[in-house]
């Protein structure tokens, strides 16, 4: 080998390469300047139309946003509480859900940082503990794997009711995370868990569900994913084939749940995790009851098809639920109102630069009055016990639209 010619004519060209990229020296910066070439990182366009641009400062109706997370973005810190709930009042934002209540201690931890100082504003979920005191590396040591796991995961949720718990909120992770002893993924659909959703029915307390992500993130990495500058910088989110379930998989074990259970409330977070499909979704929706949906997250895929998604809301207004994934900046909270009350024409779902989930703008669905009603807040006073005295309290203070 040492003497094929082929080696070292690869040998010569390498040798002869090393002056012009020398290992110090940094490549041109591929900005897209002077007819240079663009890396994607630094594409910023701006556009040049001239449309119709309505600065809503507040929504039109008092608000329940039932999809937020207090305790993962705010970590307890008292003074972004109070700034956010000074954000709430200029927005018309009557009640906040928290999605993080977890259960026992830190479920009262929880209730203390959001409720001591503002306990008409916000409303709890707990959350179901797979692991317990099991070790992160090891699922045969987890808690969900023991014979009593469920009726003492329903003891659980009886006590954070009785502290306050208003549902159950259950994350991506059941499904594409949380693990057997022999090392698969948990099924949504095991039986083993239908003595908790039989008793989350009994117990009033609606189960918020994130099953699946989007579809991008279910297909390959390449030049044909709409959403491959987000899974380039994540690609952990990437939950390629024959690794992880499909996504038709997980939303069929999830629906075969809710089917199985029909007095208990469910609701599907980020449009059922299909806002790519609002048809099915909508199959979904007129085939089980007690399915409802949020749209946290997804004003961006809802408002790049805005006639679509203006019929699901009219088709579906008393199954909608306002959600955000808050709480966020102000400027992107008031690009819900923005989307849901006008008919703006292409404009950001996110404050940032760059837009974080799908390079495109979204257009308004202009929701009449008493669907806006419906979606902003009816239909949580309807779903959530003991909605109504806060919110009640709450817009009996807040400042009339002006």
């Amino acid at each position: 080998m040492r003497n094929h010619p082929l080696l070292a004519l690869l040998l010569l060209l390498a040798t002869s390469m090393q002056p012009a990229f020398a290992q110090d020296e940094k490549w041109p910066e591929l900005d897209g300047r002077n007819g240079r070439e663009l890396l994607l990182k630094h594409f910023r366009p701006k556009t040049t139309l001239k449309v119709n641009q309505t600065d809503l400062r507040r929504a039109k109706f008092p608000v329940v946003d039932l999809h937020t997370h207090f305790r993962y973005r705010f970590r307890h810190s008292s003074e972004q509480l109070d700034a956010f709930v000074e954000l709430m009042d200029r927005n018309n934002i009557a009640v906040c859900v928290s999605l993080d209540g977890q259960l026992g201690d830190d479920f009262r931890e929880h209730a203390a940082y959001l409720w001591t100082k503002y306990p008409n504003r916000f409303m709890i979920f707990a959350n179901i503990d797979w692991r317990g005191d099991g070790a992160v590396d090891d699922p045969a040591t987890w808690a969900c794997h023991r014979d009593d796991f469920a009726a003492r995961t329903v003891e659980r949720l009886a006590e954070a009711k009785q502290l306050g718990a208003s549902g159950l909120k259950l994350f991506k992770q059941f499904g594409l995370g949380y693990k057997n002893p022999d090392g698969t993924l948990l099924k949504v659909d095991d039986r083993r868990w239908d003595p908790i959703w039989k008793a989350c029915g009994e117990l009033g307390l609606p189960v918020i569900i994130h099953t699946s992500d989007p579809a991008a993130f279910f297909e390959n990495i390449d030049e044909t994913n709409e959403r491959w500058e987000e899974l380039h910088r994540h690609p952990e989110w990437s939950f390629p084939t024959g690794m992880f379930p499909s996504r038709e998989e997980l939303l069929s074990a999830r629906n075969r749940v809710i089917e199985r259970h029909p007095e208990t409330v469910f609701i599907g977070a980020h449009v059922a995790n299909n806002p790519e499909d609002l048809a099915t979704v909508s199959q979904w929706l007129n085939k089980y009851s007690n399915l409802y949906v949020g749209f946290a997250s997804r004003i961006g895929e809802l408002g790049r098809q805005p006639y679509t998604a203006r019929r699901f809301f009219l088709e579906h207004a008393d199954r909608i639920l306002f959600t955000t994934d808050g709480p966020w900046p102000e400027t992107r909270v008031r690009l819900y109102w923005r989307f849901l009350e006008t008919y703006d024409e292409y404009f950001p779902y996110s404050e940032k630069e760059f837009p974080p989930q799908g390079f495109w703008n979204i257009y308004g669905i202009g929701l009449p009055d008493n669907v806006l009603r419906k979606v902003y807040h009816e239909n949580a006073l309807r779903v959530l016990p003991g909605m109504n005295d806060k919110f009640r309290a709450t817009t009996a203070k807040l400042k009339p639209q002006p």
